[in-house]
Protein backbone atom coordinates (compact mmCIF):
# COMPACT_ATOMS: atom_id res chain seq x y z
CA UNK A 1 0.00 0.00 0.00
CA UNK A 2 1.05 3.50 -1.04
CA UNK A 3 1.81 5.30 2.38
CA UNK A 4 -0.23 8.80 1.50
CA UNK A 5 -1.19 12.08 3.19
CA UNK A 6 -2.98 15.10 1.13
CA UNK A 7 -3.26 18.50 2.82
CA UNK A 8 -5.75 20.54 1.92
CA UNK A 9 -6.58 24.31 2.36
CA UNK A 10 -9.48 25.11 3.87
CA UNK A 11 -9.18 28.86 2.39
CA UNK A 12 -9.41 32.01 4.27
CA UNK A 13 -12.94 32.94 3.91
CA UNK A 14 -16.40 31.17 4.30
CA UNK A 15 -17.84 28.18 2.62
CA UNK A 16 -18.66 30.30 -0.51
CA UNK A 17 -14.94 31.27 -1.23
CA UNK A 18 -13.97 27.68 -1.40
CA UNK A 19 -12.83 25.77 -4.07
CA UNK A 20 -15.50 23.44 -5.68
CA UNK A 21 -12.85 20.33 -6.02
CA UNK A 22 -11.68 20.91 -2.27
CA UNK A 23 -15.61 21.06 -1.22
CA UNK A 24 -16.46 17.36 -2.89
CA UNK A 25 -12.97 15.96 -1.31
CA UNK A 26 -13.76 16.73 2.17
CA UNK A 27 -17.09 16.32 2.62
CA UNK A 28 -17.09 12.91 0.04
CA UNK A 29 -13.80 11.59 2.22
CA UNK A 30 -14.41 8.90 5.24
CA UNK A 31 -12.76 11.33 8.30
CA UNK A 32 -10.72 14.33 7.51
CA UNK A 33 -8.01 15.48 10.36
CA UNK A 34 -8.20 19.07 11.09
CA UNK A 35 -5.20 21.10 12.77
CA UNK A 36 -7.83 23.16 14.16
CA UNK A 37 -11.95 23.15 14.08
CA UNK A 38 -11.75 27.01 14.41
CA UNK A 39 -12.25 28.00 11.16
CA UNK A 40 -15.29 29.65 9.42
CA UNK A 41 -15.84 26.66 6.36
CA UNK A 42 -16.14 23.78 9.29
CA UNK A 43 -19.40 24.31 10.50
CA UNK A 44 -21.17 24.06 6.99
CA UNK A 45 -19.18 21.66 5.92
CA UNK A 46 -19.93 19.14 8.72
CA UNK A 47 -23.65 19.75 7.57
CA UNK A 48 -22.81 18.50 4.31
CA UNK A 49 -21.41 15.64 5.83
CA UNK A 50 -17.54 16.01 6.66
CA UNK A 51 -16.56 13.89 9.47
CA UNK A 52 -13.50 14.66 11.11
CA UNK A 53 -10.65 14.89 14.01
CA UNK A 54 -9.63 18.32 15.12
CA UNK A 55 -6.15 18.54 17.20
CA UNK A 56 -7.53 21.76 19.60
CA UNK A 57 -6.75 18.95 22.27
CA UNK A 58 -3.30 19.07 21.48
CA UNK A 59 -2.79 22.51 21.95
CA UNK A 60 -3.71 22.30 25.63
CA UNK A 61 -1.10 19.89 26.56
CA UNK A 62 1.79 21.87 25.63
CA UNK A 63 3.10 25.20 26.20
CA UNK A 64 5.32 25.17 23.49
CA UNK A 65 3.75 25.73 19.87
CA UNK A 66 6.48 23.74 18.25
CA UNK A 67 5.87 20.88 20.99
CA UNK A 68 2.46 21.03 19.29
CA UNK A 69 3.78 20.95 16.29
CA UNK A 70 5.53 17.77 16.56
CA UNK A 71 2.97 15.68 17.98
CA UNK A 72 0.06 16.66 15.51
CA UNK A 73 2.80 15.41 12.51
CA UNK A 74 3.42 12.23 14.51
CA UNK A 75 -0.12 11.56 14.78
CA UNK A 76 -0.58 11.80 10.99
CA UNK A 77 2.55 10.50 10.29
CA UNK A 78 1.81 7.06 12.28
CA UNK A 79 -1.93 7.37 10.80
CA UNK A 80 -0.62 7.56 7.65
CA UNK A 81 1.09 3.81 7.84
CA UNK A 82 -2.24 2.14 7.84
CA UNK A 83 -4.23 4.50 6.09
CA UNK A 84 -4.50 7.33 3.46
CA UNK A 85 -4.54 10.49 5.30
CA UNK A 86 -6.50 13.90 4.62
CA UNK A 87 -4.96 16.53 6.47
CA UNK A 88 -7.09 19.94 6.20
CA UNK A 89 -5.28 23.36 7.78
CA UNK A 90 -6.57 27.27 7.77
CA UNK A 91 -5.59 29.12 4.17
CA UNK A 92 -3.30 27.45 1.99
CA UNK A 93 -1.17 24.77 2.46
CA UNK A 94 2.13 26.33 2.22
CA UNK A 95 1.23 29.56 4.10
CA UNK A 96 2.22 30.39 7.42
CA UNK A 97 1.78 26.26 8.50
CA UNK A 98 4.75 25.00 10.39
CA UNK A 99 2.67 21.53 10.43
CA UNK A 100 2.56 21.13 6.68
CA UNK A 101 6.70 22.08 6.83
CA UNK A 102 7.64 19.28 9.30
CA UNK A 103 5.55 17.03 7.00
CA UNK A 104 7.07 17.59 3.77
CA UNK A 105 10.65 16.94 5.87
CA UNK A 106 9.84 14.01 7.65
CA UNK A 107 7.43 12.38 5.35
CA UNK A 108 10.49 12.26 2.32
CA UNK A 109 12.20 10.36 5.54
CA UNK A 110 9.66 8.00 6.58
CA UNK A 111 8.77 7.40 2.33
CA UNK A 112 5.40 8.78 3.00
CA UNK A 113 3.96 10.27 -0.14
CA UNK A 114 2.86 14.04 0.20
CA UNK A 115 0.31 16.03 -2.00
CA UNK A 116 -0.90 19.73 -2.00
CA UNK A 117 -4.29 20.71 -2.55
CA UNK A 118 -4.88 24.51 -3.07
CA UNK A 119 -6.81 26.77 -0.91
CA UNK A 120 -6.81 30.64 -0.96
CA UNK A 121 -4.08 31.85 1.60
CA UNK A 122 -5.26 34.66 4.00
CA UNK A 123 -2.31 36.82 2.57
CA UNK A 124 -4.25 37.27 -0.42
CA UNK A 125 -7.60 38.54 1.30
CA UNK A 126 -5.45 40.65 3.49
CA UNK A 127 -3.53 42.71 0.50
CA UNK A 128 -7.25 43.15 -0.66
CA UNK A 129 -9.06 44.21 3.20
CA UNK A 130 -5.37 46.45 3.65
CA UNK A 131 -5.58 47.63 0.26
CA UNK A 132 -1.25 46.91 0.11
CA UNK A 133 0.66 46.27 -2.73
CA UNK A 134 2.76 43.16 -2.02
CA UNK A 135 5.41 44.82 -4.71
CA UNK A 136 6.39 47.24 -2.49
CA UNK A 137 8.15 44.56 -0.10
CA UNK A 138 6.44 42.82 2.67
CA UNK A 139 7.51 40.29 5.41
CA UNK A 140 5.64 37.66 6.90
CA UNK A 141 6.00 36.43 9.99
CA UNK A 142 4.87 33.61 12.67
CA UNK A 143 3.77 34.99 16.21
CA UNK A 144 4.98 32.38 18.05
CA UNK A 145 8.60 32.14 16.82
CA UNK A 146 10.21 35.92 15.90
CA UNK A 147 12.71 37.93 17.14
CA UNK A 148 12.52 41.94 16.77
CA UNK A 149 16.17 41.31 15.16
CA UNK A 150 14.54 39.50 12.54
CA UNK A 151 12.25 42.69 11.67
CA UNK A 152 12.51 44.78 8.38
CA UNK A 153 10.85 48.42 9.81
CA UNK A 154 11.03 49.83 6.43
CA UNK A 155 8.51 47.20 4.47
CA UNK A 156 5.02 46.07 5.40
CA UNK A 157 5.25 43.57 7.69
CA UNK A 158 2.13 41.11 8.07
CA UNK A 159 2.50 38.81 11.77
CA UNK A 160 0.32 35.54 11.74
CA UNK A 161 -0.76 32.83 14.10
CA UNK A 162 -1.67 35.48 16.64
CA UNK A 163 -4.02 33.67 18.11
CA UNK A 164 -4.71 34.54 21.42
CA UNK A 165 -3.58 37.23 23.99
CA UNK A 166 -1.28 35.67 25.38
CA UNK A 167 0.73 35.31 21.53
CA UNK A 168 -0.24 38.79 21.20
CA UNK A 169 1.51 40.24 24.22
CA UNK A 170 4.74 38.68 23.29
CA UNK A 171 4.48 40.14 19.90
CA UNK A 172 3.74 43.88 21.27
CA UNK A 173 6.86 43.02 23.64
CA UNK A 174 9.07 42.42 20.59
CA UNK A 175 7.91 45.19 18.55
CA UNK A 176 8.34 47.21 21.38
CA UNK A 177 12.08 47.02 20.61
CA UNK A 178 11.79 48.38 17.35
CA UNK A 179 8.66 50.78 17.45
CA UNK A 180 7.56 53.70 19.30
CA UNK A 181 5.01 52.39 21.61
CA UNK A 182 2.56 54.46 20.40
CA UNK A 183 2.80 53.53 16.76
CA UNK A 184 -0.34 52.56 14.87
CA UNK A 185 -0.62 49.14 13.86
CA UNK A 186 -3.75 47.22 12.41
CA UNK A 187 -5.65 44.21 14.26
CA UNK A 188 -6.93 42.05 11.23
CA UNK A 189 -9.87 38.94 12.26
CA UNK A 190 -11.46 37.13 9.35
CA UNK A 191 -10.08 38.97 6.40
CA UNK A 192 -12.07 38.71 3.15
CA UNK A 193 -15.02 37.09 4.37
CA UNK A 194 -18.37 38.54 6.42
CA UNK A 195 -16.91 38.75 9.76
CA UNK A 196 -14.14 40.78 8.89
CA UNK A 197 -12.71 43.52 11.01
CA UNK A 198 -9.92 45.86 10.88
CA UNK A 199 -8.82 47.62 13.73
CA UNK A 200 -6.20 50.29 13.74
CA UNK A 201 -4.71 50.67 17.68
CA UNK A 202 -1.49 52.06 18.95
CA UNK A 203 1.19 49.34 19.82
CA UNK A 204 0.62 49.69 23.08
CA UNK A 205 -2.76 48.58 23.06
CA UNK A 206 -2.06 45.46 20.99
CA UNK A 207 -2.58 42.17 23.58
CA UNK A 208 -5.96 44.04 25.06
CA UNK A 209 -9.04 42.31 25.17
CA UNK A 210 -8.32 40.06 22.70
CA UNK A 211 -10.62 36.45 23.14
CA UNK A 212 -8.30 33.38 20.93
CA UNK A 213 -9.37 33.66 17.23
CA UNK A 214 -7.42 31.52 15.18
CA UNK A 215 -8.21 33.95 11.83
CA UNK A 216 -6.30 36.82 13.36
CA UNK A 217 -3.08 38.81 11.85
CA UNK A 218 -1.56 41.75 12.87
CA UNK A 219 0.08 44.56 10.14
CA UNK A 220 2.78 47.01 11.05
CA UNK A 221 2.70 49.81 8.14
CA UNK A 222 6.37 50.79 7.01
CA UNK A 223 8.13 53.40 9.11
CA UNK A 224 8.50 56.55 6.60
CA UNK A 225 9.81 58.88 9.32
CA UNK A 226 13.08 59.10 8.95
CA UNK A 227 13.19 60.16 12.65
CA UNK A 228 12.00 56.68 13.44
CA UNK A 229 15.05 54.66 11.36
CA UNK A 230 17.22 56.28 13.82
CA UNK A 231 17.16 52.81 15.19
CA UNK A 232 18.25 50.96 12.35
CA UNK A 233 21.16 50.01 11.21
CA UNK A 234 20.61 49.74 7.58
CA UNK A 235 19.63 53.84 7.73
CA UNK A 236 23.25 54.32 9.90
CA UNK A 237 25.09 52.44 7.26
CA UNK A 238 23.13 55.01 4.64
CA UNK A 239 23.75 57.94 6.41
CA UNK A 240 27.71 56.91 6.54
CA UNK A 241 27.59 56.33 2.56
CA UNK A 242 25.77 59.37 2.44
CA UNK A 243 28.79 61.27 4.18
CA UNK A 244 31.12 60.04 2.00
CA UNK A 245 29.16 60.29 -1.20
CA UNK A 246 29.60 63.38 -3.56
CA UNK A 247 27.05 65.62 -1.67
CA UNK A 248 29.04 64.58 1.95
CA UNK A 249 31.05 66.22 4.63
CA UNK A 250 34.21 67.60 3.28
CA UNK A 251 36.14 66.08 6.06
CA UNK A 252 34.36 62.59 6.28
CA UNK A 253 35.73 61.97 2.53
CA UNK A 254 39.15 62.97 3.00
CA UNK A 255 39.60 60.71 5.53
CA UNK A 256 41.62 56.92 5.09
CA UNK A 257 42.28 53.86 7.15
CA UNK A 258 45.69 55.90 8.20
CA UNK A 259 44.01 59.41 9.14
CA UNK A 260 41.90 57.57 11.75
CA UNK A 261 43.46 55.14 13.51
CA UNK A 262 44.03 57.74 15.90
CA UNK A 263 40.48 58.83 16.87
CA UNK A 264 39.61 54.42 17.18
CA UNK A 265 42.42 54.74 19.54
CA UNK A 266 40.66 57.71 21.31
CA UNK A 267 37.07 56.96 21.32
CA UNK A 268 38.31 53.26 22.56
CA UNK A 269 39.51 54.86 25.83
CA UNK A 270 36.75 57.05 26.18
CA UNK A 271 34.22 53.51 26.37
CA UNK A 272 36.98 52.80 29.05
CA UNK A 273 36.20 56.26 30.91
CA UNK A 274 32.27 55.68 30.61
CA UNK A 275 32.75 51.90 31.79
CA UNK A 276 34.49 53.43 35.28
CA UNK A 277 32.30 56.16 35.65
CA UNK A 278 29.41 53.81 35.39
CA UNK A 279 27.44 56.32 33.13
CA UNK A 280 25.35 54.20 30.93
CA UNK A 281 24.48 57.39 28.73
CA UNK A 282 27.44 57.97 28.64
CA UNK A 283 28.62 54.18 27.89
CA UNK A 284 25.80 54.38 24.56
CA UNK A 285 27.29 56.96 23.40
CA UNK A 286 30.69 56.32 23.25
CA UNK A 287 29.97 52.74 22.00
CA UNK A 288 28.39 54.84 19.34
CA UNK A 289 31.47 56.47 18.73
CA UNK A 290 33.47 53.30 18.31
CA UNK A 291 30.62 51.46 15.92
CA UNK A 292 31.26 54.70 13.79
CA UNK A 293 35.01 54.51 13.19
CA UNK A 294 34.09 50.73 12.34
CA UNK A 295 31.31 51.75 9.86
CA UNK A 296 33.61 54.94 8.58
CA UNK A 297 36.67 52.07 7.78
CA UNK A 298 34.23 49.60 6.32
CA UNK A 299 32.86 52.32 3.83
CA UNK A 300 36.12 53.57 2.84
CA UNK A 301 36.82 49.76 2.18
CA UNK A 302 33.54 49.92 -0.31
CA UNK A 303 34.59 52.97 -1.88
CA UNK A 304 37.23 51.73 -2.74
CA UNK A 305 36.11 48.33 -4.12
CA UNK A 306 38.02 46.28 -1.46
CA UNK A 307 35.08 45.54 1.41
CA UNK A 308 32.35 45.97 2.50
CA UNK A 309 30.35 46.10 6.32
CA UNK A 310 29.08 42.42 5.39
CA UNK A 311 32.51 41.41 4.53
CA UNK A 312 33.63 42.49 8.26
CA UNK A 313 29.93 41.21 9.71
CA UNK A 314 30.91 37.30 7.64
CA UNK A 315 34.01 37.24 8.77
CA UNK A 316 33.40 37.89 13.07
CA UNK A 317 30.35 35.68 12.79
CA UNK A 318 32.38 32.87 10.97
CA UNK A 319 34.76 33.43 13.26
CA UNK A 320 32.84 33.70 16.48
CA UNK A 321 31.08 30.03 15.47
CA UNK A 322 34.47 28.39 14.60
CA UNK A 323 36.18 29.51 17.87
CA UNK A 324 33.41 28.49 20.11
CA UNK A 325 33.11 24.76 19.27
CA UNK A 326 31.80 24.31 23.03
CA UNK A 327 28.82 26.42 22.14
CA UNK A 328 27.61 25.99 18.41
CA UNK A 329 29.43 22.06 18.20
CA UNK A 330 30.87 18.83 20.37
CA UNK A 331 33.69 20.51 22.33
CA UNK A 332 33.30 20.15 26.35
CA UNK A 333 35.09 22.49 27.78
CA UNK A 334 35.28 23.09 32.24
CA UNK A 335 35.79 26.75 32.85
CA UNK A 336 36.87 30.14 30.86
CA UNK A 337 40.76 29.71 31.21
CA UNK A 338 39.82 26.31 29.31
CA UNK A 339 38.24 28.60 26.55
CA UNK A 340 40.71 30.44 26.25
CA UNK A 341 43.34 27.89 25.44
CA UNK A 342 41.23 26.24 22.50
CA UNK A 343 40.79 29.77 21.15
CA UNK A 344 44.37 30.43 20.75
CA UNK A 345 45.24 26.75 19.33
CA UNK A 346 42.29 26.95 17.07
CA UNK A 347 43.39 30.72 15.87
CA UNK A 348 47.33 29.50 15.50
CA UNK A 349 45.45 26.41 12.92
CA UNK A 350 43.50 28.95 10.90
CA UNK A 351 46.68 31.31 10.27
CA UNK A 352 48.37 28.36 9.77
CA UNK A 353 51.13 29.45 11.95
CA UNK A 354 54.53 28.10 12.49
CA UNK A 355 54.91 29.42 16.12
CA UNK A 356 58.82 30.69 16.38
CA UNK A 357 58.45 32.69 19.48
CA UNK A 358 56.00 32.02 22.59
CA UNK A 359 55.83 35.73 22.45
CA UNK A 360 54.27 36.01 19.45
CA UNK A 361 50.98 37.73 18.70
CA UNK A 362 51.88 40.57 21.19
CA UNK A 363 51.03 43.94 19.04
CA UNK A 364 53.52 46.50 19.09
CA UNK A 365 50.39 48.88 18.71
CA UNK A 366 49.56 48.39 22.50
CA UNK A 367 50.29 50.94 25.20
CA UNK A 368 53.37 49.63 26.47
CA UNK A 369 52.09 49.44 29.89
CA UNK A 370 49.65 46.96 28.41
CA UNK A 371 52.33 45.41 26.09
CA UNK A 372 54.51 44.39 28.97
CA UNK A 373 51.88 42.84 30.83
CA UNK A 374 50.61 40.70 28.03
CA UNK A 375 54.47 39.89 27.37
CA UNK A 376 54.59 38.75 30.99
CA UNK A 377 51.51 36.34 30.69
CA UNK A 378 53.28 34.64 27.66
CA UNK A 379 56.36 33.99 29.38
CA UNK A 380 54.13 32.51 32.37
CA UNK A 381 52.52 30.10 30.51
CA UNK A 382 55.29 28.12 29.49
CA UNK A 383 57.06 28.51 33.36
CA UNK A 384 59.54 31.54 33.06
CA UNK A 385 57.55 32.91 36.27
CA UNK A 386 58.17 33.38 39.93
CA UNK A 387 56.07 31.04 42.19
CA UNK A 388 55.00 33.00 44.14
CA UNK A 389 54.65 37.24 44.42
CA UNK A 390 57.53 38.05 47.21
CA UNK A 391 60.56 37.14 44.20
CA UNK A 392 58.56 39.85 41.86
CA UNK A 393 58.48 42.37 45.08
CA UNK A 394 62.15 42.12 45.67
CA UNK A 395 62.69 42.42 41.36
CA UNK A 396 60.94 45.56 42.03
CA UNK A 397 63.22 46.95 45.10
CA UNK A 398 66.23 46.10 43.44
CA UNK A 399 65.76 48.11 40.08
CA UNK A 400 64.51 50.93 41.95
CA UNK A 401 67.97 50.71 44.02
CA UNK A 402 69.29 50.27 40.35
CA UNK A 403 66.98 53.34 39.31
CA UNK A 404 68.52 55.53 41.65
CA UNK A 405 72.08 54.56 41.76
CA UNK A 406 72.29 55.77 37.98
CA UNK A 407 70.83 59.24 39.27
CA UNK A 408 74.25 59.69 41.27
CA UNK A 409 76.02 59.39 38.18
CA UNK A 410 76.71 62.18 35.42
CA UNK A 411 78.56 61.53 32.10
CA UNK A 412 75.48 59.76 30.64
CA UNK A 413 73.46 59.56 33.74
CA UNK A 414 69.97 60.25 31.91
CA UNK A 415 70.86 57.22 29.32
CA UNK A 416 70.85 54.71 32.13
CA UNK A 417 68.62 56.14 33.94
CA UNK A 418 66.48 55.65 30.94
CA UNK A 419 66.67 52.02 31.25
CA UNK A 420 66.78 51.77 34.57
CA UNK A 421 63.26 53.31 34.82
CA UNK A 422 61.69 50.83 32.43
CA UNK A 423 62.99 48.05 34.59
CA UNK A 424 61.47 49.28 37.24
CA UNK A 425 58.16 49.77 35.51
CA UNK A 426 58.53 46.37 34.26
CA UNK A 427 59.05 44.66 37.47
CA UNK A 428 55.93 46.82 38.95
CA UNK A 429 53.59 45.10 36.07
CA UNK A 430 54.70 41.56 37.16
CA UNK A 431 53.35 42.51 40.39
CA UNK A 432 50.24 44.02 39.38
CA UNK A 433 50.07 40.52 36.99
CA UNK A 434 50.80 38.06 40.67
CA UNK A 435 47.98 40.40 41.56
CA UNK A 436 45.32 40.32 38.79
CA UNK A 437 45.51 44.02 38.35
CA UNK A 438 45.30 45.40 34.84
CA UNK A 439 48.34 47.73 35.02
CA UNK A 440 46.51 50.26 32.41
CA UNK A 441 43.25 50.42 34.10
CA UNK A 442 45.26 51.08 37.85
CA UNK A 443 47.09 54.02 36.09
CA UNK A 444 44.17 55.39 34.41
CA UNK A 445 41.98 55.73 37.87
CA UNK A 446 45.12 57.37 38.89
CA UNK A 447 45.06 59.67 36.79
CA UNK A 448 41.68 60.34 37.01
CA UNK A 449 41.85 60.79 40.86
CA UNK A 450 45.05 63.06 40.23
CA UNK A 451 42.13 65.32 37.57
CA UNK A 452 39.30 65.23 40.63
CA UNK A 453 42.03 66.41 43.25
CA UNK A 454 43.93 68.98 41.37
CA UNK A 455 40.68 70.62 40.19
CA UNK A 456 39.40 70.56 43.38
CA UNK A 457 43.09 72.54 44.30
CA UNK A 458 41.98 75.62 41.30
CA UNK A 459 39.07 75.49 42.91
CA UNK A 460 40.31 76.57 46.40
CA UNK A 461 42.70 79.05 44.79
CA UNK A 462 39.84 80.66 43.17
CA UNK A 463 38.30 81.11 46.02
CA UNK A 464 41.34 82.21 47.74
CA UNK A 465 41.17 85.41 45.70
CA UNK A 466 45.03 84.81 44.81
CA UNK A 467 46.69 83.75 42.11
CA UNK A 468 48.74 79.97 41.76
CA UNK A 469 51.93 81.97 42.06
CA UNK A 470 51.09 83.57 45.32
CA UNK A 471 50.85 79.94 47.21
CA UNK A 472 53.23 77.94 48.56
CA UNK A 473 53.62 74.31 47.89
CA UNK A 474 52.50 73.93 51.84
CA UNK A 475 49.45 75.62 50.83
CA UNK A 476 48.75 73.65 47.71
CA UNK A 477 49.48 70.12 49.81
CA UNK A 478 46.75 71.64 52.42
CA UNK A 479 43.82 72.07 49.81
CA UNK A 480 45.81 68.36 48.79
CA UNK A 481 45.09 67.02 51.78
CA UNK A 482 41.45 67.92 52.43
CA UNK A 483 40.33 66.61 48.37
CA UNK A 484 41.71 63.12 50.08
CA UNK A 485 39.35 63.62 52.99
CA UNK A 486 36.76 64.17 50.90
CA UNK A 487 37.37 61.25 48.69
CA UNK A 488 38.08 62.85 45.66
Amino acid sequence: MVKKIELIGLGAGDINQLQFGVFKKLTQANHVYLRTKEHPVVQDLVREGMRFTSFDSVYEKHEQFEDVYQEIVQILLDKAKTEAVIYAVPGHPLVAERTVQLLLEKGEEEDIEISVTGGQSFIDALFASLKIDPIEGFQLIDGTSFRSSELQVRQHIIISQVYDQLVASDVKISLMERYPDDYEVYIVTSAGNQDECIEKVPLYELDRNLSINNLRSIYIPPIKEDRLLWRDFSRLRDIIAQLRGPNGCPWDKEQTHESLKKYLIEETYEVIDAITSGDIDHLIEELGDVLLQVLLHAQIGEDDGYFSIEDVIEGLSAKMIRRHPHVFGEVKVEDAKEVVENWQEIKRREKGEVQTSFLEGVSKELPNLLRAYELQKKAAKVGFDWEEIMPALEKVKEELEEFIKELDQTEGSLTRAKKEFGDLLFAFVNVARFLKINPEEALFETNEKFIRRFQYIEKQVEKSGKEFEEHTLEDLDKYWDEAKLKGL
